[in-house]
């Protein structure tokens, strides 16, 4: 518990120092007309009330990741500490903060057209259709793992009541995702967020009282790198892609765009985008500790569950034994609100993404059915997959796991050239560590992991740190290129 102690402190003095030395980084210029006010619609061009977009960005990035993929991620030990807290910190706040910001001087355009402006047309092209793919699987994704709490919550979680639930939540995507954007999301979203908020203060709470017995960051530090987390994966790369919306998050550049589009000045970029990663590094720390007492502590054996229970069990035992019916029952919608609405708001990104690349514009709702249809007929049929093949929705999610960092990969590159280009001066350090060290993790990951080439997981390291290198030297030569030209 010292260790999750200090992890909170950290973070939020992360927030208060490392983010504002990115802010001067990139320099937000209060004095500038945002996207909100110079292009405003009515739909998607909205200025809508600081508060309000923290929420909705929030909410939007929070999806299940920060509590499944930490619940998952806890299984690699006292290292998920030190993942979320500095990979939240240095990275996914950075990331999220810059390409929000990026967005906002580029009149809110989505992530495509930045990579296009600073990595190239032909890369615009891949990112194009590799965003929209990752979107598509987010939804897919983000139905079906609230359809099964609710089941569980409504009836027995069979077949039948889970398919009853998706048929609900995918009704609600395609009203979301027509509609402007302060029509529902504008209106229900900071409700969903203050369920995910108080869920998480809850727990905490309850972790302070209970005060578990958990292993610790100095403890067992020898054995890191033999231990293993989820079917005996090797922490690196696995942990590094296991939690991913609780440290860094490529899905979370195709969300900030959104907002890029509702916030008034650009010196609320700092608390909006940066700040809603501190927050969910925080919820994550907190699930992070309870699966920790689950799995090491007894958790499991006190709640009559086997420890090999799956995330979405483990959240309903917790919240149902600890908060109560009434606390329980708030706490587990906040767990369901968080990927219904990052699903529904993916497919919003999608459209968007879609629109700008055909120049196509959206205040007409005939025109947002062009774009939207094809993009719910492709959303069910990996639906229909997922729930067709028991072990679609576990591959679906693995994929979508390396994806959604390999997004953040592109997305830190883009960053790094556009800092290279416009600040100089070792600025762009704050993102090429980053964008190299995720390029390692996600190369090293689709070498060595079942669905991909399954290399054999010992030459892991060796092949990590090639990656890291050969990427360091040939960003090099091309900033010695840049800086001629």
């Amino acid at each position: 518990m010292v260790s999750f102690l200090i992890s909170i402190l950290a973070l939020v003095l992360g927030y208060f120092l490392y983010g504002k030395f990115v802010e001067r980084v990139f320099g937000p210029d209060p004095s500038r007309k945002t996207p909100a006010v110079e292009k405003a619609d009515g739909v998607d061009f909205i200025a809508m009330p600081t508060w309000k977009v923290f929420m909705i960005q929030f909410l939007n990035i929070a999806g299940t990741g920060p509590i499944f993929g930490a619940i998952m991620g806890a299984k690699f030990g006292p290292a998920s500490y030190l993942w979320i807290v500095l990979g939240c910190i240095f990275a996914g706040a950075v990331h999220d903060y810059l390409s929000g910001m990026l967005s906002v001087r580029h009149g809110g355009v989505g992530l495509p057209e930045l990579v296009g402006t600073y990595l190239g047309k032909r890369t615009k092209t891949v990112m194009l259709v590799f965003s929209v793919l990752l979107l598509m699987m987010v939804g897919s994704v983000f139905v079906y793992s609230p359809a099964i709490i609710l089941g569980g919550l409504a009836g027995d979680g069979g077949r039948l009541s889970v398919m009853i639930w998706v048929a609900v939540i995918f009704a609600y995507y395609v009203v979301a995702t027509l509609l402007p954007i302060d029509k529902i999301i504008g209106r229900i979203y900071p409700i969903f967020a203050v369920a995910l908020i108080f869920m998480a203060l809850g727990l905490m709470v309850c972790l302070f009282v209970k005060w578990p017995s958990l292993p610790e960051v100095w403890d067992g530090l020898g054995g890191w790198t033999t231990r293993t987390g989820i079917q005996d994966q090797p922490i690196f790369p696995c942990l590094f892609i296991t939690i991913a919306c609780g440290a860094v998050s490529g899905f979370h550049a195709t969300q900030s765009p959104l907002m890029a589009r509702c916030i008034k000045n650009e010196k609320l970029g700092r608390p909006i985008f940066y700040g809603s990663m501190i927050t969910e590094g925080l919820v994550a720390l907190v699930w992070a500790t309870v699966a920790s007492w689950f799995f090491f502590d007894g958790g499991a054996q006190e709640l009559g569950m086997a420890s090999s229970a799956a995330a979405p069990a483990i959240v309903t035992g917790v919240s149902k034994d600890w908060l109560g019916a009434v606390g329980g029952i708030l706490a587990v919608l906040g767990v369901v609100a968080a990927p219904i609405t990052s699903g529904d708001t993916a497919f919003r990104s999608s459209r968007l993404i879609i629109a700008d690349f055909l120049k196509l514009e959206q205040k007409a709702v005939l025109k947002r059915l062009y774009i939207a249809v094809p993009l719910f007929v492709g959303s069910a049929l990996l639906l229909w997959y997922n729930m067709a093949d028991e072990n679609g929705f576990n591959t679906i999610w693995r994929y979508f796991g390396w994806s959604n960092q390999t997004l953040a990969v592109f997305t830190l590159w883009t960053i790094t050239v556009y800092l290279v280009k416009n600040r100089g001066a070792g600025w762009y350090l704050v993102t090429l560590i980053p964008a190299l060290f995720m390029t390692a993790v996600c190369v090293t990951f689709i070498l060595v992991d079942k669905v991909g080439f399954h290399i054999n997981a010992a030459a892991a390291p060796w092949i990590g740190l090639g990656t890291f290198v050969i990427s360091a030297i040939l960003f090099y030569l091309w900033k010695n290129t840049a800086y001629k030209k």
